[in-house]
């Protein structure tokens, strides 16, 4: 008896330990958090985790200090059919609203957010609980092993023990074949997983295990190719460096599709979640204070292609008055020689600070600066990490206020020369940003 326990239960674990596929860029069993500067409003999106199917997608929209109220309109669909959509009241609150859809199968989808001017739309992928086929041996040889035991009782019940030993034979090679199952299990490798390591299509999230040869696909990309224009909004348009067809392939990383860093000739920033309105198609509202060029830079993560960093420049006109708002934290700075980590402290005073794309901070690096900003070499994205604490989640979202007071990041200049840097958080669900000026000796001395 306590054998087959310790056999069953072996089978449980092979047969429990397999978790569902979720949305590009999502830890498994985690949601998906989706930052999205649509218009005027910067605002996260949360996917909250989609099990079981069919059934309820719930969707969180954050909204930020500054964010004007409306209505936001949330549409699911699947290749091109709308199965379900909801409103979501925006107060003037700024914090967390909430709706609710539904999906009636795995797969691929799309959620797309109207606020009546514009529509993004983020490709997400619903899980379909699939097991291996040692998983499926296993609990094969189970069923047929309980209904040969039946079998064998009921022949041996009647007087004809000697006919009894075929079935028992059948009982004893089912367990075989059960427990070799389950045990093999517990080393199948997983399959590249749809939507992060491999293009999703329905067949690929219900049967991943129907082409054998799948876990041996390269499922690389080449470096993509940004184009930047504006016509009422600034335009991306992001193509294939190989076919130069547009990219549609990209992954939810550090919270966001792309991630737009725009500085204009005077040392102002913008740091931006541009949506996305079609395949490589990718927009956002920009209001430039002052004419010049300003430097682009996007950050993506392609799948199988990994994370890159495209720059380029635009000379733009002045078509607005509202710059970027900045607040005055002291940063305490140690700057070390070029080559060797520095370490720049912000410091807020109080340990209120949320999470801002899953992060406690960010910091931008931009030089060394000798002319035009636009010219500057350098260009860097340093993250402060949110700390492990005692009975909170590993990966709280902006509804946790409760980090800081200090905000430490590290980075290590390359080069020598004056550098610009903006510390950034979120308090109150504001982001605030410091910027600073950091002068990078060339040789190793006393730091400063």
């Amino acid at each position: 008896m306590r054998t087959v326990l310790v056999i069953l239960c072996a089978v449980g674990f092979a047969w429990g330990g397999a978790l569902p596929a979720f949305a590009d860029g999502a830890p498994g069993g985690g949601d998906v958090q989706v930052a999205q500067t649509l218009g005027d409003r910067e605002l996260t999106v949360v996917v909250r985790r989609v099990e079981p199917v069919p059934g309820p997608v719930h969707v969180d929209v954050v909204t930020h200090v500054g964010s004007p109220p409306g209505d936001l309109r949330l549409r699911l669909s699947r290749d091109g059919v709308v199965v379900s959509e909801t409103t979501v009241r925006l107060t003037a609150k700024p914090g967390f609203h909430s709706g609710a859809l539904r999906v009636d199968g795995p797969g691929p989808w799309e959620l797309a957010l109207d606020d009546g001017q514009r529509v993004a739309t983020i490709p997400f992928v619903v899980p379909a609980r699939v097991q291996s086929p040692p998983q499926n041996a296993a609990f094969g040889g189970f069923v047929a092993a309980g209904a040969l035991m039946l079998v064998t009782l009921v022949v041996a019940l009647r007087g004809r023990p000697t006919a009894a030993f075929v079935p028992a034979a059948g009982v004893v090679a089912a367990l075989s074949v059960a427990v070799t199952a389950a045990l093999l299990s517990a080393s199948v490798p997983p399959l590249p997983a749809p939507g992060r390591d491999q293009d999703p299509t329905v067949d690929s999230v219900t049967d991943p295990y129907a082409n054998a040869q799948a876990s041996t696909t390269d499922y690389s990309r080449p470096p993509a190719t940004l184009v930047a224009t504006v016509d009422g909004d600034l335009r991306l348009a992001l193509t294939d460096g190989s076919t130069g067809r547009p990219v549609d392939d990209l992954l939810v990383h550090d919270n966001a599709l792309a991630h737009l860093v725009v500085v204009s000739p005077s040392g102002r920033l913008w740091h931006l979640h541009p949506v996305r309105v079609g395949p490589g198609d990718y927009r956002v509202k920009l209001d430039a204070p002052e004419a010049g060029r300003y430097a682009v830079a996007v950050e993506i993560a392609r799948r199988g292609g990994g994370r890159q960093l495209l720059r380029t420049t635009l000379t733009l006109a002045a078509t607005g008055t509202t710059a970027p708002a900045t607040d005055d934290t002291a940063l305490d700075r140690r700057i070390a020689a070029a080559g060797e980590p520095s370490t720049i402290t912000a410091r807020y005073g109080t340990a209120d600070l949320q999470p801002w794309l899953g992060m406690l901070g960010h910091l931008i690096v931009v030089g060394p600066v000798t002319g035009e900003i636009a010219d500057a070499p350098v260009w860097g994205h340093v993250h402060s990490m949110v700390p492990p604490t005692p009975g909170r989640p590993d990966k709280p979202d902006e509804s946790v206020a409760a980090f800081g007071p200090d905000v430490p990041f590290t980075y290590t200049f390359p080069l020598p020369g004056r550098y610009l840097v903006w510390a950034q958080v979120e308090r109150g669900y504001a982001v605030r940003t410091t910027p600073a000026v950091i002068d990078v000796p060339a040789s190793a001395g006393e730091v400063r």
